[in-house]
């Protein structure tokens, strides 16, 4: 059983950085692709990051790319989302995902079978 645990969400202002932590179970960076998504109110959830198993690519939303950095640490089997220069439209639940996803398929939510709970970033002045 996949587990995916978010956490580092807040309340940030215009400019702030902000480090987001999924703490995942088992061998899931070894089985799955895994991503980041965010969800505004009144909006759609919408892709913003992810790194695909096969050959660890990096992939980014046009609207964060040179401000948000995916990673992982192995050791302690946890994905991160270091986000910088936060602007108020960053402000969403952001959840954490993991999927065979492929190349084609890494930006959308169907290629993703496990979800976090996700961890709610505001920022605001």
């Amino acid at each position: 059983q996949v587990q995916l645990v978010e956490s580092g969400g807040g309340l940030v202002q215009p400019g702030d950085s902000l480090r987001l932590s999924c703490a995942t179970s088992g061998n899931t960076f070894s089985t799955y692709s895994m991503a980041w998504f965010r969800q505004a109110p009144g909006k759609e959830r919408e892709f913003v990051a992810a790194r695909k198993l096969s050959g660890g690519i990096q992939y980014y939303a046009d609207s964060v790319k040179g401000r948000f950095s995916i990673s992982r640490d192995t050791a302690i089997n946890t994905l991160y989302l270091q986000m910088n220069n936060l602007k108020p439209e960053d402000t969403a639940v952001y959840y954490c995902a993991a999927g065979r996803a492929i190349t084609s398929t890494i930006r959308t939510e169907r290629a993703y079978y496990h979800w976090g709970q996700g961890t709610q970033v505001t920022v605001s002045s």
